[in-house]
């Protein structure tokens, strides 16, 4: 089989690499944004912060660029830079998409050298994540957020449950008058989730209890996908961006604050080693 020659441009490389990927629609959508966020360092720009990167018109790139004698500074400055103000994991996962189709360019002649060599992942914290204060939790529950992101916000602080195993819960995993999960008592939320999942529920009792903007694409599964309004389950990803971005001008370093520290919190109230954010200690 003939190896067609090497396209012009970037954004149809990453398209002839994605075509050799089975990806579920969403996957195939976080790897197609992960390739194009790593246009802008490649020209020497700013990649758009938070969900703005997300939709952005990428600039055109020449796939030669990858090539050029700097290119492996340019990346390294890019991923110090996103290292500051993304979470481990997912730089750590931007890095590996985009070594992955840079090999695949190698293989087909398309790109010669590798600028990715001297590049490596930041490590991935294992000491558990510093919690925030009371007074830090006070604030995140002051902000002018939507009722989704509250009750989110409640629930993971009120349980200090996985964050994933709370954006993966459905309206009929919940006992609203116990306060608790259905099939596992021993999560159980205080007062201030009690108040808002009502008002979050509204209309609903089934599908999934946190809802994305957007309609569930066609081969969503049924268990992800309201069946009232048609949306789909938020995302790990976007709850998480979602609250980094409006905890950043509560945080010194003007980052934003990340789930894994509010559950952190949450542990050590319910511990003992804190109190909640009005003075009381948090209900176990």
């Amino acid at each position: 089989m003939t190896t067609p020659p090497a396209p012009v441009e970037y954004a149809v490389a990453v398209d002839h690499y994605l075509a050799t990927l089975r990806l579920t629609e969403a996957s195939r959508r976080v790897y197609r944004i992960a390739l194009a966020s790593w246009t802008w360092p490649l020209v020497r720009r700013a990649a758009p912060p938070g969900r703005a990167r997300r939709g952005a018109a990428a600039p055109i790139v020449p796939l030669a660029l990858l090539d050029a004698p700097d290119a492996a500074d340019r990346l390294a400055d890019a991923l110090a830079w996103r290292a500051a103000v993304a979470d481990p994991r997912t730089v750590s996962r931007e890095l590996s998409i985009l070594r992955g189709a840079v090999t695949w360019w190698r293989t087909r002649g398309w790109v010669r050298g590798d600028p990715l060599a001297r590049l490596r992942a930041p490590a991935t914290p294992r000491a558990a994540p510093r919690g925030l204060s009371p007074e830090q939790v006070a604030a995140i529950f002051d902000l002018p957020a939507g009722l989704r992101e509250q009750a989110c916000w409640r629930l993971v602080y009120e349980t200090a449950a996985p964050v994933e195993r709370l954006l993966a819960l459905n309206v009929d995993d919940l006992d609203l008058v116990r306060r608790r999960l259905r099939a596992d008592p021993g999560v159980r939320w205080g007062p201030g989730a009690a108040r808002l999942l009502p008002l979050l529920l509204v209309g609903r009792s089934q599908g999934p209890v946190f809802l994305a903007r957007r309609r569930a694409s066609p081969g969503t599964p049924v268990r992800d996908r309201c069946p009232v309004t048609g949306r789909g389950r938020l995302s790990y990803r976007r709850a998480a961006e979602l609250f980094t971005t409006a905890t950043r001008p509560l945080d010194p370093d003007g980052h934003g604050w990340t789930l894994r520290r509010l559950r952190a919190a949450g542990v050590a109230h319910r511990s003992g080693e804190g109190r909640g954010p009005s003075g009381g200690a948090v209900p176990a």
